[in-house]
Parts: structure tokens; C-alpha cells; sequence
């Protein structure tokens, strides 16, 4: 038996110290029993919110979805639609007010003024079957908008000898000559984006709305040899407007998107951002046609060929549909990251979803420009928006820390919330959950910072453990952050004698632009001077053992722990790195996104800039003052931050005498799925911060 192990089983027995609050601690095994509440959808009256509930099944480590259904005046408790252990999921309503979801192999589709008349479709999904053709109805109803491919003709290949065709059945590997060949999660080697047998054109058709496919009615509209994607109706049906990349086959180009339009009487097709400067996300018509939204940013290549040293901002922006006159920015002054825009039915505002600090919510513009104005609040994040047909009501998830998400209804201005689902009340009312407070404090520069702080469950002042040891745990992205909402893992550590502190240092969303790009060329300075700050401050203030810390993380986060074990190698007793990079050069070629190392480390690797700051950025150049015992997790197949990055510091830890573990899941991509390898995990990591966090005395 393992040391490790033997350590774990020992201690089982003495921990959870017991829980001062209600309920008993949380425990491992409690995973099972979080149930997950998501894909909130407002039927077109506003009167019911269907939603889906996943059940977490250890026997064949996956999720058992039903689908319910709630009113939205909170006047009787959801109630499951789909037939028990069915497997349902997607649940979407039909113009008319039906519902339909996906069931087993097959679709339902319910009326729920007789919700005993359930009709299954006649179409029945096929596994593994392409995807169905794009569908885009107008404003009416009447008509569709179809992108599909254009099959190409095939090429002539040379002919070959009995012997040159026994010889290529023979061989077992893979071949490619193009870019990009990898990206995590899918099969290696990518399809040829260049080839047009294995990437085709698309273009866009036009059929009548009762066609499920393409018909001796149907017409082409299209016949430009791109892409398209956002596609939208003008009010009018005269123009349709859609986003396309024309470089898109060109393998040393980044993506970038464009904004086009094409009338739908003659096909005229119309460029309305010619500039390479920017990137265009999504495209939707105002109520009265006379313009387009949609989200621009810096593109990649414009950013990289400038040698700038910040990514820019993201706004939303209304671009004339006539492509007369010069784009609104609705949001020059508003410092953060729009998402999910829509068109208010009047026309007068334009209401997306932003995170500020550890916050989502709901804002608003006006249309002919303005302040921002914030429409939902509070400490939580909201997602998952979705609105009945007058856009008056919405629902949308709520996250906090106090427990797992539930689903809410609201006006879109704010009013009139309600709580509909009570999901977890069963959970929360039997297990006590850990005191997570905000903290605030500034970094060594005097940046202000914020993160959360997990109290340990069933901590007195008055007890005989006089300090506890901490687990400061880093996010990843670094473009992302920490914020309201239950975490499983968090709560674990706290029920087991932890205190747990996660920051939002410098580069985290959230906090304006200047914060965002403050990390360009320098990943791990400022942001780990931040996570360090943040140590200091609750070790000064709260009853702490600086003697006890431990750092953990993923992806970014695992770079940042290997950072931090490296940089401040005598703050830290243990270290978890989830997926952590450790040589940027490496990196550069291995992983899936040289992107980042072009634009935010000033180049590739034969450029000066680029391979002095990869070195310099490079945890492994420092492996050799490493103090901290190191447990490293990793996917098998992880082509974002590949294997190898984790067995180059392995190896150097292990050469310099430091304890250090390797465990690679089998199969997994850089995101670890599936409730066997989180579980295991999560009880890996516990009992490694447990043998080397707690081996010094309190």
C-alpha cells in the first residue's frame, strides 16, 4: 500500500472536524447526489419555463436528464414532462406554444394544455449522423434560410499498382502537410480546412418553411464559395445578413469574420466591414432594418502584425444595413465584455449579459447611444437568459456560493423576481456547506484585487486547533475568472479542515481593460504578485499556517501553480498543477494555440522577443528551486497543454530530489471528464495536500 494511501486511510477517521452550522459536512460521495439544473427555456406566452435535471449516475458515469416543466407565476411545483429514465434533453418550444425535446432516439413534442397527448415525431435521431443543415426562418415564419454544403467535384488521383495499394492498406499512422492538423477534444489529425472535398463551400438556400430539406422549390441565394454563420432576416425579408471569413482557407491567416449581406430578390451580395482590423461575432437586424448588431474585437493577425501589447476591446456595435455611413459603438465607455446581445422589441435598447468583478448580469443601451445601465444585481451570477416572444419576461440560472444553481423568472427590466426551482433543497437542508467570504486587498504594486475565502467547516475561535492550512487555488484561462457560484471541490476542502482562497489576479475578466491586458509578456509577474498578496492577506488575518499552503490549479491555473512553487519556493509545502504549461517553447509547437504565444509573448520562438520571453515566462527554467511536493494531473490525449509539458518538470523535481506523482487519465483531452475521474481526482488531490500540507504540527 502506497504511502499516500495509507496516510488518507488513516486520517479518514479524524477528519471532518464536526460542522457548527446545520447538517452534517460534506463528503466525496455527496457528489453524486448535486443534481444539475441548466437549459432554461420561456414558452412564447411567458407562461411556463421548461429546464432540464441531470442526475449524476455512478454505475455508468453519466448523467440521467429528465425534462420539467414550471409556471412561471410560481402557482404550483415543477413537474418532470419526459418519461422516467428516458434519457430526454434539449427542450425547445414551437412558435406555437408546444413543447419539444429530445427523447431517447426520438423527439416529443407536448401540448400542455393536454399533456397527456404527447405526439412523437416521425423523425428520429441516427447516431453518429451529420448534423442537419443550419435552419433560419424570417420574421413570418414562412420562409427558410438553409446553409448547407456544395458538394465539390472529386480530384483525379494518379493511378497506382496492385502493389502501391497493398502497401498503403498496410500502413497504420497518419499523415498530414497543413495547419492547423490538432485541437483538443477532437480526432487527431483535423480535416484539411484547405481541401475542399473535406471542408466544402456552404451557401445559402432559401425554401419554404414546411421543408425539412432541400426541395425542386428550394432556390440558392448564395453562390460566393464561404461559410456562413449568423444568419438573420431583415424585418422586410428583402436581405438577409450573415458572417463569413474569406481567409478561411487560408492556412497562416487566423480566423476573422466578416459581416456581409445578400438580397433575397437577386442574390446581390454586399461586404459591409471590409477592414482587416477587426473581428465581427453574430448579426441581428433591428426591428426596423435600418441596422446591424453585432460584437467586434481586434483581430488576431492585426493584433500580431502591429506587435501590439494588448488585445483591445470587445463592444457592441450597430453597423448601417445599407452600408452607407459609419458604425455606433454602444459601448466605447463601458470597460468590460459584452456577450449575447438582442434587440429590445421596440427597438429603443440593446440588452446583453457582462460580468463585473465576480458578478454576471443583465445591462442594457440605448439604441441611439448612451450609458450602460445595469438591469439585474446583486452577488451572483446570472446565465442562461432566455425570453418569451414579447421579450418582456426572462429566466435565467442563479449561481451563488451557498448552493447549486436554481432558476429564476423576472421582467427584463429587473422586476418582479421569483425563485421557481427547489432543486437542491433536499441537499443544502442535510449538508452543511462551507462560509465563503469576499475578500479585498491590494497587490504589491497597489492594484486592488478581489477573491473568496472558504472558511473550514466546523472552525471555532474558541477551539483547539489554534491554525489551519490553506489551499489557494488559481483559475484558468487567464482571460476568465472566479466568481459566484456553488464549487463542489471548494466545499470538499473546507468540510475536510481547509481553508480555501481563490483570486481573481490581473488578467482576469471582469475588472476593465487596462486589468485584462495588464499580463501581456509577462504571464505569471503580475498576476502571481497578486495571488501572492492575496496569501499574505489571510494569513495576517484569519488563523492561518503560513507553514501549510498549498497551491492548486488547472490549465492556466496549473501554469500559475507551477509558477508560484517556482518563483516563491518557500511559501508552499504542496502543489497540485492540473494541465499546467512549464516551457513555453515547447509549448509553442505542441499545443493546439500557438496564437497566444504570437500575440502575448511579442512572437514565435525564432523571433528574439519571442523566445526571450518564452525562456523568461518558463517555470521549468526554475524547476531546481522547487521545495513543494508536487502531485501532477493530466489528460492522455490533452492537445491544449500536451503530456509532455507535465514529464519535463516531473523529471526535473524527481532529479532534484523533490517528491513528486504523475497521474494521466486515459483518454481524456485537456478538460477531465466524466464523474469517475472527477471524483478521483478530487479525493487524489485531498489526500495529497493532506500528506504534505498537514505533515507539519499546528
Amino acid at each position: 500500500m502506497s504511502r499516500l494511501r495509507s496516510y488518507l486511510l488513516a486520517t479518514l477517521a479524524l477528519l471532518p472536524v464536526v460542522a457548527t452550522a446545520q447538517g452534517r459536512p460534506l463528503q466525496l460521495e455527496d457528489y453524486y447526489r448535486v443534481r444539475e439544473v441548466g437549459n432554461p427555456e420561456m414558452s412564447p406566452d411567458g407562461r411556463w419555463v421548461a429546464f432540464t435535471i441531470g442526475t449524476r449516475i455512478e454505475a455508468t458515469n453519466g448523467t440521467d436528464h429528465e425534462v420539467w416543466v414550471v409556471p412561471t407565476d410560481a402557482s404550483s411545483p415543477a413537474r418532470r414532462i419526459s418519461t422516467a429514465g428516458a434519457k430526454a434533453m434539449s427542450p425547445k418550444w414551437t412558435a406555437d406554444g408546444r413543447l419539444n425535446f429530445a427523447q431517447g432516439s426520438g423527439e416529443i413534442t407536448i401540448d400542455l394544455a393536454h399533456p397527456d397527448s404527447a405526439i412523437e415525431s416521425s423523425m428520429h435521431r441516427v447516431p453518429n449522423a451529420p448534423p442537419l443543415p443550419a435552419r433560419y426562418a424570417n420574421r413570418d415564419g414562412k420562409l427558410v434560410a438553409i446553409v448547407r454544403d456544395i458538394p465539390v467535384e472529386k480530384r483525379t488521383r494518379p493511378a497506382r499498382s496492385e502493389f502501391e495499394k497493398r502497401a498503403e492498406e498496410h500502413f497504420k499512422g497518419v499523415q498530414f502537410d497543413w495547419l492547423p492538423f490538432a485541437s483538443d477534444g477532437r480526432p487527431f489529425p483535423l480535416p484539411n480546412r484547405m481541401d475542399p472535398e473535406l471542408n466544402p463551400p456552404q451557401e445559402i438556400f432559401v425554401v419554404e418553411r414546411e421543408s425539412k430539406d432541400l426541395n425542386p422549390a428550394s432556390r440558392q441565394l448564395t453562390t460566393f464559395g464561404l461559410r456562413p454563420t449568423n444568419v438573420d432576416w431583415s424585418p422586410d425579408g428583402t436581405t438577409i445578413v450573415f458572417t463569413a471569413d474569406s481567409n478561411y482557407r487560408t492556412e497562416r491567416k487566423y480566423a476573422r469574420a466578416e459581416l456581409w449581406t445578400v438580397g433575397t430578390s437577386d442574390g446581390s451580395l454586399k461586404r459591409l466591414t471590409p477592414d482587416a482590423k477587426y473581428d465581427y461575432t453574430g448579426a441581428k437586424f433591428s426591428p426596423d432594418g435600418k441596422w446591424i448588431l453585432t460584437t467586434r474585437g481586434l483581430a488576431d493577425d492585426y493584433v500580431i502584425a502591429k506587435k501590439l501589447t494588448y488585445g483591445g476591446a470587445n463592444d457592441l456595435v450597430l453597423v448601417p444595413a445599407n452600408g452607407v455611413g459609419n458604425p455606433i459603438n454602444l459601448t466605447t465607455d463601458w470597460d468590460y465584455l459584452p456577450t449575447q446581445p438582442f434587440w429590445s422589441e421596440d427597438g429603443k435598447y440593446v440588452y446583453f449579459t457582462g460580468g463585473i468583478g465576480g458578478t454576471q448580469h443583465l445591462f442594457r443601451v440605448p439604441a441611439t447611444g448612451g450609458p450602460v445601465q445595469q438591469v439585474t444585481r446583486g452577488e451572483r451570477r446570472l446565465s442562461a437568459f432566455s425570453y418569451d416572444k414579447g421579450r418582456t419576461k426572462m429566466a435565467f440560472l442563479t449561481g451563488v456560493m451557498e448552493r447549486p444553481a436554481e432558476i429564476s423568472v423576472a421582467n427584463t427590466d429587473g422586476s418582479g423576481e421569483t425563485q421557481l426551482t427547489h432543486v437542491h433543497d433536499a441537499f443544502t437542508n442535510e449538508v452543511a456547506l462551507s462560509r465563503v467570504e469576499h475578500v479585498q486587498f491590494k497587490s504589491k504594486d497597489g492594484t486592488p484585487i478581489e477573491g473568496w475565502l472558504w472558511w473550514p467547516i466546523g472552525y471555532r475561535a474558541d477551539a483547539n486547533v489554534k491554525s489551519y492550512p490553506l489551499i489557494v487555488s488559481s483559475h484558468g484561462g487567464p482571460h476568465a475568472n472566479d466568481g459566484y457560484g456553488f464549487n463542489f471541490k471548494n466545499d470538499y476542502f473546507a468540510a475536510n479542515g481547509y481553508f480555501v482562497l481563490v483570486t481573481n489576479f490581473r488578467s482576469s475578466t471582469g475588472y476593465g481593460e487596462k486589468f485584462l491586458w495588464a499580463t501581456w509578456g509577462a504571464w505569471g509577474n503580475k498576476d502571481g504578485q497578486d495571488v501572492m498578496a492575496g496569501v499574505d492577506h489571510v494569513i495576517a488575518h484569519y488563523p492561518i499556517d503560513a507553514r501549510r499552503v498549498a497551491a492548486i490549479g488547472h490549465s492556466y491555473g496549473g501554469f500559475m501553480t507551477n509558477w508560484l512553487i517556482t518563483q516563491y519556493p518557500s511559501r508552499f509545502a504542496a502543489a497540485v498543477p492540473g494541465a499546467g504549461i512549464v516551457n513555453w517553447m515547447s509549448d509553442y509547437g505542441n499545443a493546439d494555440i500557438p496564437i497566444t504565444k504570437e500575440k502575448e509573448f511579442f512572437g514565435a520562438p525564432w523571433t528574439v522577443k519571442g523566445r526571450e520571453t518564452m525562456l523568461k515566462q518558463s517555470p521549468l527554467i526554475y524547476a531546481d528551486r522547487v521545495k513543494a511536493a508536487t502531485l501532477f494531473i493530466v489528460g492522455e490525449v490533452d492537445q491544449r497543454v500536451p503530456y509532455s509539458e507535465t514529464q519535463q518538470m516531473y523529471v526535473a523535481l524527481k532529479k532534484n530530489g523533490v517528491p513528486a506523482k504523475v497521474i494521466r487519465y486515459a483518454g481524456m483531452p485537456h478538460s477531465i471528464s466524466g464523474h469517475w475521474n472527477q471524483v478521483h481526482r478530487m479525493m487524489s488531490e485531498r489526500g495529497w495536500v493532506d500528506l504534505y500540507s498537514r505533515a507539519v504540527s499546528p
